[in-house]
């Protein structure tokens, strides 16, 4: 543990304050509180643009033992707004370490909390539901004043942040297929796979217009995860709209899940507490198996609004019978809520990639 540390405080906006030790940037910083479940991967769940906006707590106990490294990035650093553990290894000790995490959170500018139970905020948030919060390194702080402006925080759009700003192009070897990914803050394993399963990846804004998409001439769409209210984004819902008649081989992750939900007429519902965390079971229908899933996600599907015409439900979570994944027959596509790609997580799943590619094979011997 840290020798020369400065307190901290947590704030939620029921009013609870926890007292703990500060790590990482100092100052203070407002969010919505999230739990992961995560055992290992801490890494990868810092730098997943889907946490933008939210400060993300690990129930798991210890954190940053085996440090931080270059390699295992999501993304081109870390959107969290907040981190908080429940106990902090300053001396990591692994082959692959270069750093640790104290490190890490100072070179992004984040404000991390440690020494607090982390069980008990857990509990407040399974029983009470997700709710803002606030990290302050001041220990004169107007517990009023803080209310007032955590109780007024929003997640907002925050697609726009996390997504490429210009097109973007990575060349697999031996390329047999052309994906283009719509960026709406996508983990970077996601485009690992697909190179390695001989795709060339053109990463596209989440803004892209239909045209654009068509001038590429892909043989499959891969719609990425990432962060917020899915029905925040507008443009992004009604360019797969004006896609699904092209016909095109999709397939969808996360929010690229909800997100083709949406433009064929489903609706998406806040959940209490989401799902975060390399554990939870998911059920495929068609195969009648239950895998061990990796997700991260505050919103799901509404799976009764799901139109019979546009699609039907394929995968449910096992523990609260979400829907977990939707198969199209208005066009070639299918879509997950959870992450297939993961690293480290599960890699159950990994299959689904497979199935994209037999996807894009089949539409193109059918031409």
């Amino acid at each position: 543990m840290l020798t020369d540390y400065k307190k901290a405080y947590l704030i939620l906006a029921d009013g609870t304050v926890f007292e703990g030790k500060s790590f990482g940037a100092e100052g203070s910083v407002i969010g919505e509180i999230v739990f992961t479940t995560a055992m290992v991967g801490y890494q990868e769940t810092l730098t997943d643009p889907s946490y933008c906006g939210q400060i993300v707590t690990q129930t798991f106990p210890l954190i940053g033992n085996y440090g931080v490294n270059s390699e295992d990035y999501e993304s081109g650093g870390s959107v969290v707004s907040g981190y908080i553990v429940r106990e902090y290894c300053e001396e990591p000790s692994n082959f692959r370490c270069e750093d640790n995490i104290d490190s890490f959170l100072k070179k992004y500018g984040i404000i991390g909390l440690y020494d607090i139970d982390t069980r008990r905020l857990t509990r407040i948030i399974r029983e009470s539901g997700v709710m803002n919060g606030m990290i302050t390194n001041d220990p004169g702080f107007d517990k009023d004043k803080c209310l007032e402006k955590i109780r007024a925080y929003t997640v907002g759009n925050v697609v726009p942040k996390v997504s490429v700003k210009t097109a973007e192009e990575y060349k697999a070897e031996s390329a047999k297929y052309r994906v283009a990914l719509i960026d709406y803050g996508y983990k970077h394993n996601i485009r690992r796979e697909l190179l390695k399963r001989g795709c060339d990846v053109k990463v596209f804004p989440h803004d892209v217009r239909p045209d654009e998409i068509k001038e590429y001439r892909p043989d499959g769409i891969m719609l990425s995860n990432g962060p917020g209210d899915p029905a925040d984004n507008i443009i992004s819902i009604a360019t797969l709209r004006a896609l699904i008649p092209e016909q095109i081989p999709t397939f969808g992750i996360c929010l690229g899940h909800q997100l083709l939900a949406l433009a064929n007429g489903a609706k998406t519902v806040k959940m209490k507490y989401g799902h975060r965390g390399g554990n939870q079971p998911v059920t495929d229908l068609e195969l009648d198996r239950t895998f061990i899933t990796s997700q991260n996600h505050g919103y799901a599907v509404v799976a009764d609004s799901i139109p019979e015409a546009a699609g039907k439900l394929s995968h449910i979570n096992a523990n609260d019978k979400t829907c977990e994944g939707v198969r199209y027959t208005n066009a070639p596509a299918f879509t997950v809520q959870f992450h297939p790609e993961a690293c480290g997580g599960p890699h159950d799943t990994a299959y689904l990639f497979d199935e994209f590619i037999e996807l894009m094979e089949k539409e193109r011997s059918g031409k």
